[in-house]
């Protein structure tokens, strides 16, 4: 059966996943049904030509306004035809992760890299569970936390055999990753907290503010979608991510300045960000901006914490990669650990065409 997909963001990760799909929608796996922009959209039942025609082009010349209401009538048709149909969410959109119940109780499956829907409130959480539990259609994850690492699924795999899952911890911020893997080395020098930011920000890597990245709240999204898996902490954050004790590295002074300002004046508080660099040397350690769950404590937080220079997280980090380790049951002695790039397009795009191809098992 050829699975009938609407895609809804078409940008950096979007593309990808268009690019990476058309050798599936060549081979009738996959049938793009639609493209949707936040103001623009396309669609036909039939498919969508996106291997011979531009469809760039189409979708910003389109003259059909985007809309969530019509993209789920026109998808609930193709279900009620038979059609096997999914929604793929690549936006960061509170609205559309609003909007998922809706979508799953019409049996149109959704697989999305967003963490709006599962990171919010308890109350979206269960209304997504409950819908597609009621009709069948599944909502698939994998890239909210780790793009295309598997993150989620071994946390679910582990979960579903029946481990007991003691601590997970990990570098889960790629932003981050790079901000303190070039900060805070083994050799306890290097450059200045601000310069780092800014080069992190030029190549891209930070939010336009970097702000967003320093107030640790995407850590604090990616706990919340972990710690939902874990039985006994699943009910814990009643208000999603707010609900984890985050510690931000966004100076009270620079709270609410624009980017650019952000980026100019983060300099007056270098001075702060060495003090810190040179208290982890003295103990031989590195600075990590980290996540925790403690299933055992209870304890979900999203911090700045120090590890030993010979610790994983110290020695096996580059760039901007992620790392996790699960300790548990059976993996007491030493963690389970999932290690690599946890950003960028196209491991991002990955991960959600690897959800999407485990609608067809």
């Amino acid at each position: 059966m050829t699975l009938s997909v609407a895609i809804v963001g078409v940008g950096l990760v979007g593309s990808e996943f268009v690019k990476q799909t058309l050798p599936l929608v060549k081979s009738h796996v996959i049938r793009i049904v639609g493209l949707s922009t936040s103001r623009k959209s396309l669609f036909a039942a039939s498919g969508l030509d996106v291997v011979d025609a531009d469809w760039k082009t189409a979708l910003s010349s389109s003259v059909i306004a985007a809309s969530p209401e019509s993209l789920l009538g026109n998808l609930g048709k193709l279900v009620d035809d038979g059609e096997k149909t999914v929604l793929i969410d690549n936006t960061s959109s509170d609205d559309i992760a609003a909007l998922y119940p809706r979508f799953l109780r019409a049996g149109i499956s959704i697989i999305t890299p967003n963490k709006k829907a599962y990171s919010s409130s308890l109350s979206l959480y269960y209304d997504i569970l409950s819908a597609s539990t009621k009709t069948g259609a599944r909502i698939l994850n994998e890239a909210t936390v780790g793009a295309g690492l598997p993150i989620i699924s071994t946390l679910r795999d582990l979960v579903a055999t029946g481990d007991n899952v003691r601590k997970i911890e990990g570098v889960l911020s790629g932003t981050l990753s790079y901000i303190f893997n070039e900060f805070s080395t083994v050799q306890g020098t290097g450059p200045s907290f601000s310069s780092v930011v800014k080069i992190a920000r030029e190549k891209g890597y930070t939010e336009p503010h970097p702000g967003d990245d320093l107030n640790g709240a995407d850590v604090a999204r990616k706990l919340t979608i972990l710690s939902r898996l874990i039985p006994s902490l699943k009910d814990k954050l009643a208000e999603g991510y707010k609900s984890v004790s985050t510690t931000s590295l966004v100076p009270k002074d620079l709270e609410g300045l624009s980017g650019d300002d952000f980026v100019s004046r983060l300099a007056e508080f270098d001075s702060h960000f060495e003090e810190l660099r040179a208290s982890a040397k003295k103990e031989n350690k590195v600075l990590r901006y980290v996540g925790v769950i403690n299933a055992e404590t209870n304890e979900i937080k999203a911090s700045l914490e120090k590890y030993p220079a010979d610790h994983p997280f110290a020695t096996s980090l580059g760039g901007s990669d992620n790392i996790i380790a699960f300790h548990t049951e059976r993996y007491g002695a030493r963690p389970l650990i999932v290690q690599g790039a946890g950003a960028g397009a196209a491991v991002t795009a990955m991960g959600v065409l690897s959800d999407t191809l485990r609608l067809l098992d």
